[in-house]
């Protein structure tokens, strides 16, 4: 699987770091509305962000009640900000989603089962919205 077209908002710069940075900050809403941030692995392909999780993870569990979420890129010197809504994927994993983890993470396997953490999902964030894209507005 190719890394898909480059978004027409984003220079070439960004569209590297989203390849290529290894942690991003996903916020999700918490029940009585208050945001939850983690850090996650995650790719990027096509406008959209992929992140693996544990289907137990406070994070999966916001987001099968309301999939609004805030991405950020660590640093803030050229920060960037995207919005979307996530969709939890449990068990249908796209080939080329998972090769591209095991590409950017040194051989890891998305899909592993960990016993102690439940069956993993993978979330599909299509990118809505770029609030920051490598620059301070």
């Amino acid at each position: 699987m190719t890394d898909g077209a480059v978004p027409e908002e984003l220079d070439e710069q960004v569209v590297e770091r989203l390849r290529h940075e290894w942690h991003a900050w996903l916020c999700t809403l918490r029940p009585d509305g208050s945001p939850h941030v983690s850090p996650v692995w995650f790719v990027f392909h096509e406008a959209t962000l992929w992140v693996g999780s544990s289907v137990r993870n406070k994070k999966v569990r916001n987001l099968a009640r309301d999939p609004r979420v805030s991405v950020a890129l660590e640093g803030g010197a050229a920060p960037v900000v995207a919005e979307g809504l996530a969709t939890i994927h449990h068990g249908d994993f796209p080939t080329g989603i998972v090769e591209m983890f095991a590409s950017k993470y040194d051989g890891w396997d998305v899909t592993a089962l960990y016993p102690r953490e439940g069956a993993r999902v993978l979330l599909q964030i299509p990118v809505a919205r770029w609030l920051l894209a490598g620059r301070a507005q």
